[in-house]
């Protein structure tokens, strides 16, 4: 079974409020025959669509293919934060990459927040970027450890957009009694992530990127990419798929690992918005499976939490994300779920973004661990700038270590799964 065909009907975007309420394009025609370009990018998600995006604005001829439609997958479905840095504090970056990587690397996840807001400004004003995520902690001594690092940040890297907060100042801002304090990054933020992978295809139309929708690479060889019913004859290839993808590359698949999350929206909360959250943020909480959740704009509460790591999606969602909703918010037991949906995005053994080059002519990119919606479209246009010759943000990414999962490909879903019960299990048990 492919991941692509488990949960989802072809060509079909999930039935989840994303997709209620986002202006769909019509589908774009799948690939049939031969085609010759410059660079194909195989993936319509964050990263492809950056990357298409960025290299026809250079000035090449780019064919993008998705095997189901632009922003199905993780990049349609997601919590919407764009989150600061990577997954990994900056002082354990320092440790893994060295003092002069690391600042780099800093540099670069403020330079991918920064094209964020203006990709989603200029070509998905209706995606609504707003300001402000709050990370909210379970233990006291985590709380201390997020002070500590909010206080490294603004000494050694100017960044001083971290507002600590107590237990009491938490309560304030969101009404979870269990919370024991945090802190808000004002220069992350949060959108509609479905409007803003919409947004940027219509970009890339407008530049003169040919997209075919429904059509899957089978096989990349050398620079070809043969698909379905015809293939791609180009100079460059760009392998975008994150965790739908890696059957493509045998050393990608090594690294990368799918897994599913889950996300419920409520019905809207009128007067009640007040006894959730006092202020239109988005917030994650240190929970090992962790718990996300911001507000719609109808004042819905959108709450991502639960994941599983085989192929198909538990048959109720909703139960699923219900049980950590109404632990963190139990004032709202009982409340209606009128939405729920699941995703597929991919992790690395490092939690950092595995990007490479597994052929002559071919880049890759997956991975990102949950801080995909900054981080990918970023990496998109670091690949498109590789592609042109420039390879220096290329490189720098690709030092990053990701590891190998223990057993390969084979054996990483079964390993991972016994590694993420007892996770689980000590989340718990508050441990």
């Amino acid at each position: 079974m492919n991941l692509l065909d488990a949960n989802d009907r072809r060509g079909s975007y999930p039935d989840g409020w994303y997709a209620e309420t986002a202006d769909l394009l019509e589908p774009f025609a799948p690939l049939r025959g031969d085609t010759r370009a410059d660079l194909c990018v195989i993936g319509g998600g964050y990263t492809g669509l950056s990357a298409a995006l960025h290299a026809a604005q250079a000035g090449l001829d780019v064919v993008l293919i998705d095997a189901q439609r632009v922003g199905f997958g993780a990049s349609g479905r997601n919590g919407g934060q764009v989150q600061s840095g990577f997954n990994k504090s900056q002082q354990a970056l320092e440790k893994i990459a060295g003092q002069e990587d690391a600042r780099k690397l800093w540099e670069m996840s403020q330079n991918a927040m920064a094209l964020t807001k203006h990709l989603c400004a200029t070509h998905a004003p209706e995606a609504r970027f707003k300001p402000g995520i709050a990370h909210a902690n379970w233990q006291a001594s985590e709380t201390r450890d997020d002070h500590a690092e909010a206080a490294y940040l603004a000494e050694h890297y100017g960044y001083d957009q971290i507002e600590t907060l107590s237990r009491d100042t938490l309560y304030d801002i969101l009404r979870a009694p269990a919370y024991q304090g945090g802190t808000l990054d004002h220069g992350a933020g949060h959108l509609h992530p479905l409007r803003y992978a919409l947004g940027l295809a219509r970009a890339c139309v407008a530049a003169g990127v040919r997209i075919f929708e429904t059509t899957r690479a089978h096989e990349i060889k050398g620079t070809t990419v043969r698909c379905d019913y015809g293939q791609v004859n180009a100079s460059h290839v760009i392998q975008a798929t994150n965790g739908y993808g890696t059957g493509l590359s045998r050393p990608t698949a090594a690294r990368v690992m799918p897994i599913n999350n889950f996300i419920a929206a409520t019905a809207p909360l009128g007067d009640r918005v007040a006894e959730v959250l006092r202020r239109d943020i988005a917030v994650s909480d240190s929970k090992f499976v962790v718990n996300y959740y911001r507000l719609s704009e109808d004042n819905r509460l959108l709450f991502g939490g639960g994941e599983s790591y085989g192929y198909r999606f538990p048959k109720d969602i909703a139960a699923v994300v219900r049980k950590p909703m109404e632990q963190v918010f139990p004032q709202l037991k009982g409340i209606e779920i009128t939405h729920a949906w699941g995703g597929t995005l991919a992790i690395t053994m490092s939690r950092l973004p595995h990007i490479s080059r597994p052929q002559p002519g071919v880049l890759a990119a997956a991975g990102y661990s949950g801080h995909g919606v900054a981080l990918a479209g970023f990496t998109g246009k670091v690949l498109a700038d590789a592609v042109r010759g420039d390879t220096d943000g290329f490189e720098r990414l690709a030092r990053l270590p990701t590891g190998r999962f223990p057993g390969g490909a084979a054996l990483r879903s079964p390993l991972l799964a016994l590694a993420m019960t007892w996770y689980a299990t000590r989340d718990k048990l508050g441990i």
